[in-house]
C-alpha cells in the first residue's frame, strides 16, 4: 500500500501564471519534481501530478500556494519554491501564503521590502512589538537589512528622530595592517555592510543630508561610550565581536523613546584567544526579560544565492557531527 501510486489535478486558467508557475524551460516544476520524487506534466491548462500519495499532496499544496503567490503579483524562485515545499512538508503549507505578504519598507528606487520567510516575519514583529531585540542567525537570513529598513521607517515616521548604526571594530580572522587617512576613514571598512544597507533604503544622497544633519549616524561601538542615546532607533550588527564589557555598555545606552536592535551570527565569532561573546552572555543573562525579543534564524532564512544556503546548512551539519564527537 505505501507504495501505491496517487494522481491530483490542478487547473490554471492564467496563462501567464502557468509560465510563472513553471518557471523558464520548466526548471521550478523540474526543482518540485526532483524534491518531492514525483512526476508532473501539463496539458493545456490542467497540471497532473503522480506519485506516492504524501509526496503529490505536499506536491499539490505547494503548487496551489505558490499560484496564491503568483496571483499577488509576487515573483517565486528556487529559495523560495524549496521553502514553501519545506513548510508543505511539516504541515503548514497554510503559512506559505504568508511569505512576501506585507510590504515593510519601499527603497529610495520604488522596490518594496517584505519578509521572505516566517523566520524573517517573525523577526520583523518582534521588531515592532519590542523595545530591545535580539536577531541571531547565519549570514544573508536579512538580519542587519531588515533591521535597518524598520529603522528607516520609524525615521520616515518620526517615530524616531535619528538612526544610530554601530558595530564592533574586529577582523574577521584578517590582519588589515595599517589604514591610511583619518579616524573615520579608518573605521569605515569596518562599517560598510552598514554604510550599503541603508544606502539601498534611502539613497547614497538623502542618506548623506541625513548625516549631515546628525539624523543618521555610522560609527563603531567604541563611540556609544558615556553616551544617553534619546528617541533613536539603534542598531548593534555584528554583535558576536562585543566583549562581556562592551555588550553591557551598550544596552545601558538607551533614553527614552528608544528602541534597540542587536543581530549577530554566535558561530562566527572573531574575538582574539578565549574570551566569551558578549551577545552569547547576553542572550543567557536577558532570557525571559520583559520587553526584549530573542529571535533565531536558521539556514532556511537565507535569502540570498540558494547556493548560500546550502553553504550554512553543510557547516551547521560538520559543526553539529564535531559536537558529537
Amino acid at each position: 500500500m505505501e507504495n501505491e501510486l496517487t494522481t491530483r489535478r490542478l487547473v490554471v486558467d492564467d496563462t501567464d501564471s502557468f509560465i510563472s508557475l513553471f518557471g523558464i524551460n520548466d526548471e521550478n516544476i523540474e526543482l518540485i519534481k526532483k524534491e518531492l520524487d514525483i512526476n508532473i506534466f501539463a496539458h493545456g491548462g490542467e497540471v497532473t501530478l503522480s506519485g506516492s500519495e504524501q509526496a503529490v499532496e505536499t506536491g499539490y499544496q505547494t503548487l496551489q500556494k505558490l499560484m496564491e503567490i503568483i496571483a499577488r503579483g509576487d515573483s517565486i524562485d528556487k529559495t523560495r519554491i524549496r521553502y514553501a515545499i519545506d513548510l508543505a512538508s511539516e504541515g503548514n503549507a497554510d503559512r506559505i501564503g504568508e511569505i512576501m505578504r506585507d510590504v515593510i519598507a519601499i527603497t529610495w528606487k520604488g522596490r518594496q521590502v517584505k519578509c521572505k520567510t516566517l523566520g524573517q516575519k517573525k523577526y520583523v514583529d518582534a521588531i515592532k512589538k519590542n523595545t530591545c531585540v535580539f536577531g541571531i542567525g547565519p549570514a544573508g537570513t536579512g538580519k542587519t537589512y531588515l533591521a535597518v529598513a524598520m529603522a528607516v521607517v520609524a525615521l520616515k515616521n518620526k517615530d524616531v528622530e535619528r538612526i544610530v548604526l554601530t558595530r564592533p571594530a574586529v577582523e574577521a580572522g584578517e590582519k588589515l595592517g595599517f589604514l591610511p587617512g583619518d579616524l573615520q576613514q579608518k573605521v569605515d571598512p569596518y562599517l560598510r555592510p552598514l554604510y550599503d544597507a541603508i544606502n539601498e533604503m534611502m539613497g547614497a544622497e538623502a542618506f548623506q543630508r541625513l548625516i549631515e544633519r546628525q539624523a543618521v549616524e555610522v560609527a563603531p561601538l567604541a563611540y556609544m561610550r558615556g553616551r544617553t542615546l534619546n528617541d533613536a532607533f539603534i542598531i548593534l550588527d555584528e554583535a558576536q565581536n562585543t566583549t562581556s564589557e562592551q555588550m553591557k555598555m551598550f544596552l545601558t545606552r538607551m533614553g527614552t523613546g528608544s528602541k534597540m536592535v542587536i543581530t549577530g551570527d554566535i558561530t562566527q565569532i572573531d574575538l582574539p584567544g578565549i574570551r566569551k561573546s558578549g551577545l552569547v552572555e547576553a542572550l543567557e543573562v536577558l532570557r525571559g526579560v520583559d520587553d526584549i525579543a530573542m529571535v533565531t534564524l536558521t539556514h532556511k532564512d537565507v535569502v540570498r544565492h540558494e547556493l548560500v544556503q546550502a553553504i550554512v546548512k553543510a557547516y551547521e551539519k560538520h559543526s553539529g557531527r564535531k559536537e558529537n564527537i
